[in-house]
C-alpha cells in the first residue's frame, strides 16, 4: 500500500496526491515534530491551531474510509522511519513543501515528490513571470503587475473584452479612508464551540514554554468551521471591507476584515474559492466593486506574489540587512515590558489576546517601528515567525525582509515603509490620550514614530538617496533647523525602547 504523507499546512482533500487517492490503496501519514513543535517560544493559539486541525484532518480522512498514521516522533525524518519500518508502504509521496529548509530536508528522505498546488501561481511559474518581464524591459517586478497578470490569465474580474470589472485594476485610492467616526457596529467573529481533540491539544501544550492568551475558539480548525467563517465574512464584512481596510481602531481589532488567512495557509481553505466567493458577491450586488477588488488584491496579488518573490530569492534572501541593521529585539516585544505608546501597545494588546493583526497594524505599526528604530531583521522575523496564527516561514521572510524592513533594498518594495506619527494620527484614533505628540519630534512628549522617521531618513540618507520615490521626503529632512536635535533625541528613544523604557 502507498503511503501519502500529509504535512501540517496541506489539510485539503483537494490538494495533491490526496485529491485522487483511494481509502484501499493508499494509506496516510502525519507527523508532529516534537522538535518543531519546542523550537520556538509560540503563541499559544499559534500552536493550538495547527494542531488541532491535523488532528481533525485525520478524524475526517479516517471518516472517509483512510487508514491514517497519525504519530508524534522527535523529528520529521524520525517520524517518516518510524512508519515505514511499522507499515511497510510501497512507496511514500508527499507535496513539496511551501517553505525552503522542508523542501530541502524531504530531497533525502527517499520520497516522490509532487509539485504543490496550493497557490493559483506556483514558484516555478512565477519565476518564468519574473523572466519574460525582465525579458520585456520591465526594470524591476512590481505585485501591480503580477497581480494585474494574474487576473488577466486566470479570468478573474475581468470582462470578456479583456477590461478590467468595474473600470479599473485597482480602486486603492478609494479603500485608503480614515477610520470613521460615527460609532458604527462592526462584524463580530463567531467563536467556534470546542471539540474533544481541541480540548486535548490544550491540555498536551498547557506546559509548554508557549506565551499569549489562551484559545477561544476564534480560529477555525476544521474545513466545515472555515467555510463558515468565509460566508460570514462574504455576507457581513465584505461590503464594508474596502473603504476602511487600512484604517485602525483601538476598539476594534479585526473591523471588517476576513480573518480567514490562518485557514487559507493551512489548506482548509482554496484561493480560488475565496476568490470566486467574493466575485459572485459583487455580481450578484450584494458587495461594491471597492471592496471585492481590495480583497481579491490581498489574496490573488499580494498572497501569491509573496510566496513568488520568496522562492524566487532563497536561500540567502533570508539572511538580507542591506540598511545594516543590528539592534536586537526591544523587551516590549517579547512581553519583557509594556510601552507609552498607544498603538503599539493597543495592536501588541490584540496580539497577545488574538495572534493576529491586520495589514496595516503589522506593517505600519510594528513593521514601522522595526525599521525605524533598526531592529536587526532577522530577529523580527523570527519574532513575527512565532508569534502570529498565520506566520508561515514564507510570509514573513518575504513581507518583513522586504516589504516592512526594505532589508533587501528594495526587491520586494520600491520604498521603505516608514512613517511618523502624522500617519498613525490619520489612519487611527490610538493618538487621541497618548502620551506622546505626533506633531512633536524633540522633547520628551515627541512621538517616537516621528522622532525616528527624521532619523532614519538620516541615518540611511546614503543608501536611499537614489531612491527617486524619497527625493521630497529626503529633501525635506535636509531642510530641518532642528535635525541635529531629533537625532539625539532619536538615540534616546533607541535607548529607552531597548530598556523597556518608552
Amino acid at each position: 500500500m502507498r503511503t501519502i504523507w500529509v504535512l501540517g499546512d496541506q489539510l485539503n482533500r483537494s490538494f495533491g496526491p490526496l485529491a485522487n487517492a483511494d481509502p484501499a490503496n493508499d494509506r496516510v501519514l502525519l507527523i508532529e515534530s516534537a522538535t518543531k513543535i519546542g523550537s520556538k517560544r509560540w503563541h499559544r493559539q499559534r500552536l493550538h491551531l495547527t494542531l488541532t486541525a491535523m488532528r481533525t484532518f485525520a478524524d475526517e480522512l479516517r471518516v472517509l474510509g483512510f487508514d491514517v498514521d497519525y504519530r508524534t516522533a522527535p523529528t520529521i525524518a524520525a517520524g517518516l522511519l518510524a512508519h515505514r519500518a511499522e507499515c511497510c508502504p510501497t512507496s511514500v509521496v508527499v507535496m513539496s513543501p511551501l517553505n525552503w529548509d522542508g523542501a530541502e530536508l524531504i530531497k533525502h528522505l527517499d520520497v516522490d515528490i509532487v509539485a504543490n498546488d496550493q497557490f493559483l501561481c506556483s514558484p516555478t511559474l512565477f519565476a518564468e513571470w519574473a523572466e519574460q518581464a525582465s525579458k520585456s524591459g520591465t526594470r524591476r517586478l512590481t505585485m501591480e503587475n503580477f497581480y494585474r497578470w494574474q487576473r488577466t490569465r486566470l479570468g478573474i474580474l475581468v470582462e470578456p473584452d479583456g477590461s478590467p470589472s468595474g473600470g479599473a485594476w485597482n480602486f486603492d485610492k478609494s479603500n485608503r479612508q480614515k477610520p470613521p467616526t460615527d460609532g458604527r457596529a462592526w462584524p463580530q467573529l463567531r467563536a467556534f464551540a470546542p471539540t474533544a481533540i481541541s480540548e486535548q491539544v490544550s491540555a498536551d501544550i498547557a506546559s509548554a514554554d508557549l506565551w499569549g492568551a489562551e484559545p477561544w475558539g476564534v480560529w477555525p480548525t476544521s474545513r466545515s468551521e472555515a467555510l463558515q467563517r468565509l460566508d460570514d465574512f462574504i455576507e457581513r464584512g465584505l461590503p464594508t471591507f474596502g473603504p476602511h481596510q487600512d484604517a485602525m481602531l483601538s476598539a476594534e481589532w479585526s473591523m471588517s476584515h476576513s480573518v480567514i488567512s490562518p485557514a487559507i495557509n493551512l489548506g482548509l481553505l482554496t484561493p480560488l474559492e475565496v476568490i470566486e466567493a467574493a466575485e459572485t458577491a459583487w455580481r450578484s450586488g450584494n458587495a461594491p466593486i471597492e471592496s471585492v477588488e481590495g480583497f481579491v488584491r490581498q489574496v490573488l496579488g499580494w498572497r501569491e506574489y509573496v510566496l513568488g518573490i520568496y522562492w524566487l530569492h532563497m536561500p540567502s534572501y533570508r539572511d538580507e540587512n542591506r540598511l545594516g541593521a543590528t539592534m536586537p529585539l526591544p523587551p516590549v516585544f517579547t512581553g519583557d515590558a509594556s510601552t507609552h505608546m498607544a498603538c503599539v501597545s493597543g495592536v501588541l494588546s490584540n496580539l497577545e489576546a488574538n495572534a493576529w493583526n491586520h495589514h496595516i497594524e503589522r506593517l505600519m505599526v510594528i513593521g514601522n517601528l522595526l525599521l525605524t528604530a533598526g531592529i536587526d531583521p532577522q530577529q523580527a522575523v523570527d519574532w513575527m515567525w512565532r508569534s502570529y496564527v498565520d506566520g508561515a516561514e514564507w510570509v514573513m521572510i518575504a513581507n518583513l525582509i522586504g516589504m516592512a524592513l526594505y532589508a533587501d533594498g528594495g526587491i520586494m518594495a520600491t520604498k521603505p515603509y516608514a512613517a511618523g506619527g502624522a500617519y498613525i494620527n490619520r489612519m487611527s484614533d490610538y493618538c487621541n490620550g497618548c502620551r506622546y505628540n505626533p506633531k512633536n519630534r524633540t522633547g520628551d512628549d515627541a512621538c517616537p514614530f516621528t522622532t525616528l522617521y527624521w532619523d532614519f531618513l538620516a541615518r540611511n540618507e546614503t543608501t536611499l538617496k537614489g531612491n527617486h520615490r524619497l527625493g521630497n521626503q529626503l529633501g525635506s529632512m535636509r531642510k530641518l533647523k532642528d535635525l541635529s536635535e531629533t537625532r539625539e533625541r532619536a538615540v534616546e528613544v533607541r535607548s529607552l525602547l531597548a530598556a523597556g523604557e518608552l
